[in-house]
């Protein structure tokens, strides 16, 4: 099982396989080295750790921090992998170009951003234009949304995290966010400001929300008022009904090296998609 502690931000997962000297003859350790998206660390951890149990020559570190210090890692040629949950800006694609990298796109999961408020909450469910005036500051009080009445607490992600970028882009149609929204380090942070304030609301990956069922509430999304509210999960992400839904890329530079590679074809493949069920994302074969 995950540990909860691997979902802290900017923290390095080493995950070895195998001990002691290795054999003469034996091949030489391989090492791959991925970082960024902290929306993705519950899953490209496992995906790292059962990699390595089958593949003893390999040495996977795993680490977080968010999808634009991953894309500036490789960037800076300090990363092989780069997992990121939006796609790369037109500005970092040049400054990759300009230093010799042509950033290579594979989607290797999808995931729904689910909204998470505390259990102690009676609202069950909000529109888009509700999320949208709470995160813009235009909506302060639950009453104003069928709530008690009581102050919004909006916690989110800071700005380095592809889930800030793309809930900007899709939920507060490129606004900006109010000037008292708290933002967080990390994923887990949010998880926690959520489960111990009971006016408290957040936006975390449906993988965070899988993982912490029981200590927050996930509401159901309207697309418009009038339209019936959709839960975050995998049948709803995948046949398109759930309004919050993105892809999640993997990106190398240019073509992967043999080591890579093989990484990447496991994760695309039945263990690693089946994996990525098991840990709440959605597979994207």
């Amino acid at each position: 099982m995950l540990r909860k502690n691997a979902l802290a931000a900017a923290v390095a997962v080493l995950l070895l396989a195998g001990c002691g000297k290795p054999s003469e003859g034996a091949p030489a350790k391989e090492s791959v080295t991925l970082k960024g998206s902290d929306t993705m660390v519950p899953l490209v951890t496992p995906w790292a750790e059962e990699y390595m149990a089958a593949n003893s020559n390999t040495e996977i570190s795993v680490t977080g921090g968010g999808s634009g210090t991953g894309i500036a890692a490789l960037i800076n040629g300090t990363t092989d992998i780069c997992a990121a949950s939006r796609e790369i800006s037109v500005v970092e694609r040049k400054k990759a170009e300009a230093k010799g990298i042509t950033p290579l796109e594979t989607t290797v999961a999808r995931d729904g951003i689910a909204i998470v408020v505390n259990p102690s909450n009676p609202v069950t469910e909000l529109s888009i234009e509700q999320l949208r005036k709470i995160y813009t500051g235009a909506t302060v009080k639950w009453s104003d949304v069928g709530g008690p009445d009581a102050a919004i607490v909006a916690y989110s992600r800071e700005s380095s995290s592809g889930t800030y970028v793309f809930f900007q882009e899709h939920v507060l149609k490129k606004e900006d966010y109010a000037a008292n929204i708290r933002l967080m380090p990390a994923t887990s942070a949010i998880i926690q400001g959520v489960q111990s304030d009971a006016n408290a609301i957040g936006y975390v990956g449906l993988g965070h929300a899988h993982e912490a069922q029981g200590r927050v509430k996930v509401l159901g999304v309207r697309m418009a008022e009038g339209q019936p509210a959709v839960p975050a999960s995998e049948k709803s992400v995948l046949d398109g009904s759930y309004p919050i839904a993105r892809a999640l890329y993997f990106y190398t530079s240019g073509p992967a090296v043999p080591a890579v590679k093989r990484f990447v074809d496991y994760c695309l493949g039945a263990t690693g998609q089946n994996t990525a069920r098991r840990v709440g994302f959605v597979p994207v074969k």
